[in-house]
């Protein structure tokens, strides 16, 4: 126990000093302010009924299964850690990871809508990444699709048998991926191009979304898989439940 303690402990240390670093970036979230009012309020109508089930999820956690809560944290720190820390990309600007896999695999697709929105909901506030306006467009497009999309192939692959670190690793990888493709419809809808309309703008932000995240997004698959595996090495100790795992 005292080990896992020191984990924990390692993992805050690590957000703090995210926060302390980090400069205010604009990066891969949509920025407060871009997107029209119109386009902001739907897709804060389209996050709500997620982000409300989830917190009632998350409820159900702290009620029902208390012993998840140590995973919450864990799965609330790492995904604030990785979206919020920018890195090189190679199209020469910067962009992050998500994060948002670790929490679809222990915690289920709805309890992590809760866990990215609160992470972009901090980064908004303490790190001018993303923004108030736009926390309903970024929490859909990680916090929401990112989560299903990553429980999805978690869930689909284990039932194949696909041996576990590859299903962890595509889980995070596909479900990195798909936030920013969900990303660039979004701007897509809102910008589209003056000649080739929607189609051709989506062409011009997967394009460049695409260059920017692969090399990412493998980076949180490998990230990924480290982290499940020392929890469930963990978890084969009994410092974690063995119901952990049992119905997400």
């Amino acid at each position: 126990m005292k080990k896992f303690k020191k984990s924990l402990t390692m993992v805050g240390i690590l957000v703090f000093l995210v926060v302390l670093a980090a400069q205010p970036v604009n990066a891969m979230h949509i920025m407060e302010g871009f997107l029209p009012i119109g386009w902001a309020v739907f897709w804060w109508v389209m996050a709500l009924p997620f982000i409300g089930f989830g917190l009632y999820q998350v409820g159900k956690i702290f009620k029902d299964k208390p012993e998840q809560k140590v995973l919450l944290a864990i799965a609330t720190a790492f995904t604030f850690a990785l979206s919020a820390f920018k890195l090189p990309s190679v199209t020469g600007s910067s962009s992050h990871m998500t994060g948002i896999g670790l929490g679809a695999i222990v915690l289920g697709p709805f309890a992590t809508v809760v866990v990215g929105t609160i992470a972009l909901l901090f980064q908004a506030l303490l790190l001018a990444h993303g923004g108030l306006t736009t926390l309903g467009a970024n929490a859909f497009s990680m916090a929401i699709v990112g989560s299903f999309v990553a429980y999805g192939i978690y869930k689909g692959l284990s039932k194949l048998n696909v041996p576990k670190p590859i299903t962890i690793f595509l889980a995070a990888f596909i479900g990195d991926l798909m936030t920013y493709v969900t990303t660039s419809v979004q701007l897509a809808l809102a910008f589209p191009d003056p000649v080739g309309g929607f189609m051709a703008s989506l062409v011009k932000f997967l394009s460049i979304f695409a260059i920017t995240q692969v090399p990412l997004a493998i980076i949180e698959g490998i990230l990924t898989v480290l982290v499940v595996n020392a929890i469930y090495q963990y978890k084969e100790k009994g410092i974690i439940s063995n119901e952990t795992f049992s119905d997400n």
